[in-house]
């Protein structure tokens, strides 16, 4: 028993024999109640305390969780930081040899095996970039938004900071010879934007097309009316050719337009696609009747040659369109009294395994026409919005520029694909594959 509670219990006893030596019986019943409610809460009070006791570790007594300490020290904690970064990152000492990496930065400088430790700078990159960053920071210079790019297997483009590493006592001045002599190392890190330069080129190519597309009409419509404005008015039959001219581009400046806002729709997703099992005869055939007269005016002969019991699991409307835009390009970039067929196979594995057709992987729709065919340079491009193989006579063909690219955009979100083949003399033959289920 502490010295404390000794002292209590003396208190106590000396508390009950007043009370008892108390005159009144009233007074007494009181005074005990008063004594017995104090003593209850020093027992709770020392009980609680005693509990606590005895649930803290002794000091010479390991802890039973130790595993957080050991996840979370600082080595391994450094360690799984590194190595978990999708940023490059180098440390190296004051004589360029670096002292530190992970695996993205061996990633950057093509090292499939070994490390990048005790290497010099030097012996990793003859890039002046990243040798005078490093440099510049061993001098106490923090340097940000250096741009480095390599050219491997693909080109890549890095941000690249640097930051100086000061001595332990970490004092350094500004400005002066310590800020120099402070700096034992620097750390580098590489954050890669080739996706982000890659996106601000499409958009800077996208902003010029579509001017250019937009201007070229304009400039053709104001040019026309001022003609109309000087006096060519008076002159039906001029006027009547000017008139036609303007209305022509400004029904492409409109589709261009239209296009614009349906291709932006569907790559945000605010196209929804409601796929369900179609026949397809009939939607070949109302395509191909939608683009009868400008078949006819060049002798082009459009083919279904579509099974009438083959069935697709896509949305009829968006279907249609993308059918529309293959087999308009088609006809426009045709031969003179040439042909267009448009055909249909399912999953040759699963013909072959005697598969229902609805238990067939893919559909594939085929547009063929006996074209002159694209050059093989174009091809990987095709499909990008505003790209054209042949840009004075699509110009003169009509048409926005933008069929394929919503083609493509359809496509993907039916789960699909549109792909190309081509070769020269002979025609090309566009492929729209769509998922069975």
């Amino acid at each position: 028993m502490s010295t404390r509670s000794r002292f209590l219990v003396v208190v106590g006893c000396f508390v009950i024999a007043v009370i008892l030596l108390l005159p009144s019986f009233t007074t007494r019943v009181v005074a005990a109640v008063v004594l017995l409610l104090a003593a209850g809460v020093w027992l709770i009070r020392a009980f609680s305390n005693n509990t606590a006791t005895e649930q803290l570790p002794t000091a010479g007594e390991e802890r039973s969780d130790d595993a957080p300490a050991d996840t979370f020290a600082l080595g391994k904690l450094f360690e799984a930081t590194m190595h978990g970064m999708r940023e490059g990152l180098i440390v190296v000492d004051k004589d360029m040899r670096v002292v530190a990496s992970n695996a993205a930065a061996h990633r950057l400088f093509n090292l499939s095996r070994g490390k990048l430790d005790s290497q010099r700078l030097t012996e990793l990159t003859r890039n002046p970039a990243i040798y005078s960053a490093f440099l510049d920071a061993l001098k106490g210079t923090e340097r940000s938004g250096v741009k480095v790019e390599t050219h491997g297997p693909e080109r890549l483009v890095f941000d690249l900071r640097v930051v100086p590493l000061t001595n332990s006592n970490g004092k350094r001045s500004e400005g002066s010879a310590a800020a120099i002599q402070g700096a034992e190392g620097a750390l580098g890190v590489f954050t890669d934007v080739t996706r982000l330069e890659r996106l601000e080129q499409v958009r800077q190519e996208f902003l010029s097309n579509v001017s250019h597309e937009l201007r070229t009409p304009l400039t053709a419509m104001l040019a026309f009316i001022e003609t109309l404005e000087a006096g060519a008015i008076d002159d039906k039959e001029a006027s009547q050719r000017f008139l036609s001219i303007i209305r022509r581009n400004a029904v492409r400046m409109h589709e261009v337009i239209d296009d614009t806002l349906e291709l932006s729709a569907i790559e945000s997703g605010n196209v929804k696609v409601r796929a369900e099992l179609v026949e397809l005869a009939p939607i070949v055939n109302d395509v191909i009747a939608s683009l009868a007269a400008k078949a006819s005016a060049q002798g082009i002969v459009v083919s279904n040659v579509v099974a009438r019991d083959a069935t697709v699991y896509a949305d009829a409307r968006r279907l249609e369109q993308m059918l529309t835009n293959l087999v308009e390009n088609a006809i426009k970039f045709n031969r003179e009294h040439g042909t267009v067929t448009i055909s249909y196979e399912e999953d040759a594995e699963a013909v072959a395994s005697g598969r229902s057709p609805v238990a067939a992987r893919r559909s594939r729709i085929m547009v063929q026409d006996s074209g002159e065919g694209i050059p093989a340079q174009h091809l990987e491009r095709l499909f990008e919005r505003f790209y054209r193989a042949d840009r004075a006579r699509s110009r003169e063909m009509g048409g926005t520029g933008l069929g394929l690219a919503i083609v493509k955009h359809l496509a993907r979100a039916h789960g699909g694909e549109v792909t190309v083949t081509s070769e020269l003399g002979k025609g090309s033959l566009f492929t729209i594959e769509l998922p069975r289920e």
